[in-house]
């Protein structure tokens, strides 16, 4: 028996420009990103461009955005690229790229979480002396995102809300703090230089820059639940405005903190603790622990964000009959989708006593090579969604908008795109840092084609065996109401 419509729709109408820009900044996780990953990337890559890469990377995705959120005004569904690829490439090649978000989802949300238990178990013994097990603090965080993710979104964005001012607040003193007291070298723009990404390095710079701006499209996830469609355009230009202008900012404060030829060795030597290495050269002791408290549930907030992703992509396959019937229900009272929540919970916790078990180290293996893979998924499908965009448009002519929003601005991303997709796959070894030769380089990308090799061979067998299910691809909270039918989505 096919849930209700009680226990398989979403809430309507309860999230505003703010409360999705609260989801997608703080699903970016800006001091994450500024204190981890960018520092992470200067050491690992052993490059400065990394504040170019920010901006690189905010103007592309601004491109990219146009036809995206023109798009989203026509489809509305919390499977968002799966159903954007769906309307434009068509059903099998949604079901791909449903997979591949997906998995790359899931990735990303255990690389957060594995962070979070390594920053909290930092935190502790900074400020108590105690040492607590890196998983432990994980299996805490896991077991309250567990509890937010049944409650009402609405709930969860005022939460997301009051952790997301505070850090940005923290990172905004210290970007004040490092660049009134520059090093030696004097406040210069060496690392925002352009001339970086005319050299081998470009890759490697776009890549780890991208990796900054994941959670940035999730605004369209939220879609169902905004309260008119132009409030999820309005937060996802905000939102990459905010992400890719703070980045920015605040990775050149650091080397001007450090002068541009010592950022890459300071970061080879305090590794995560750089920021706040620097901070307290700088500002009182009581600004730096609270900006290490803040780091921390920066990689919280984060994490609940991408809890949400996941469940209401778990969601909108089931509602669909593309994956079980049971990730489309909904809790009655709360109306969030509790069984993609549980589903989530549990699959990150089996990725966290796995690596717990084996011994692997969290920080290298879990929270650097998850993401970094995670964001070439996601770059993948931004790119596909690009190309989705323009075909859609093609066959819907009736749309009432300008070639610029429907087939140029998304053309162009695609071409921008791809080149840095290759850049990306090419250089990937240097992104995890591994020596050259090594198969973690090709086996981890080529691990995405066979994901979605297998998505497009289930979409195939749904095509064959289930028209029914396979008719409801993509149509979002429409989906109860198709019958198997000719298939107009499909391009041939």
């Amino acid at each position: 028996m096919p849930p209700s419509k009680v226990s398989a729709a979403l809430a309507r109408a309860r999230l505003g420009v703010t409360s999705i820009v609260f989801f997608t900044v703080a699903a970016a996780a800006p001091e994450t990103v500024v204190g981890g990953g960018a520092v992470s990337g200067f050491a690992v890559s052993g490059v400065t461009g990394i504040p170019l890469g920010y901006l690189a990377i905010a103007l592309i995705l601004g491109l990219f955005a146009i036809g995206y959120v023109t798009m989203s005004q026509h489809v509305e569904n919390a499977g968002a690229f799966y159903a954007y690829v769906a309307k434009g490439l068509g059903r099998v090649a949604g079901t791909a790229a449903g997979g591949l978000a997906l998995v790359s989802y899931l990735m990303i949300l255990a690389s957060l979480l594995g962070g979070f238990g390594v920053g909290a178990a930092a935190f502790v013994q900074q400020i108590s002396g105690a040492e607590v097990s890196w998983w432990v603090l994980s299996a805490a965080g896991l077991a309250l995102i567990a509890v937010l993710g049944m409650l009402r979104i609405d709930v969860n964005g005022r939460v997301l809300g009051v952790l997301l001012l505070a850090e940005v607040a923290i990172i905004l003193v210290y970007d004040a703090a490092f660049v009134s007291a520059p090093s030696a070298a004097g406040v210069v723009l060496d690392t925002l230089n352009p001339a970086q990404l005319m050299t081998s390095a470009a890759g490697v710079i776009l890549v780890i820059a991208f990796t900054g701006f994941i959670g940035f499209e999730n605004s369209t996830v939220l879609a169902e639940e905004a309260k008119n469609p132009r409030t999820v355009i309005y937060a996802t230009y905000i939102s990459l405005v905010v992400i890719g202008g703070l980045y920015s900012l605040s990775t050149w404060a650091m080397t001007v903190a450090t002068g541009p030829d010592a950022i890459v060795s300071q970061a080879e030597t305090h590794s995560t603790e750089l920021l706040f290495v620097l901070a307290g050269q700088r500002l009182p002791g009581v600004l730096v622990t609270i900006g290490s408290a803040l780091y921390v549930t920066s990689l919280f907030a984060a994490t609940l964000s991408f809890h949400h992703v996941c469940a209401r992509y778990f969601f909108a396959l089931g509602r669909e009959g593309v994956g079980l019937r049971w990730w489309g229900t909904t809790s009655s009272r709360t109306s969030a989708p509790a069984a993609g929540s549980l589903t989530t919970t549990a699959i990150v916790a089996v990725v966290v006593v796995l690596v717990a078990v084996t011994g692997l180290d969290p920080i290298t293996y879990l929270f650097f090579w998850g993401a970094s893979v995670g964001a070439l998924g996601v770059l993948t499908l931004v790119l596909l969604t690009s190309i989705a965009v323009v075909g859609y448009f093609i066959r819907e002519r009736d749309h009432g908008h300008g070639r610029w929003r429907t087939a140029v601005a998304p053309a162009l991303a695609a071409a921008v795109l791809a080149v840095v997709l290759v850049l990306t796959v090419t250089s990937f070894g240097t992104v995890l840092g591994v020596p050259d030769g090594d198969p973690a380089a090709w086996a981890l990308p080529l691990g995405f084609v066979v994901v979605l090799a297998l998505g497009a061979g289930w979409g195939a067998v749904l095509k064959r065996f289930r028209p029914e299910a396979y008719a409801r691809i993509g149509m979002g909270a429409r989906a109860t109401t198709v019958q198997a039918d000719a298939e107009p989505a499909d391009v041939h």
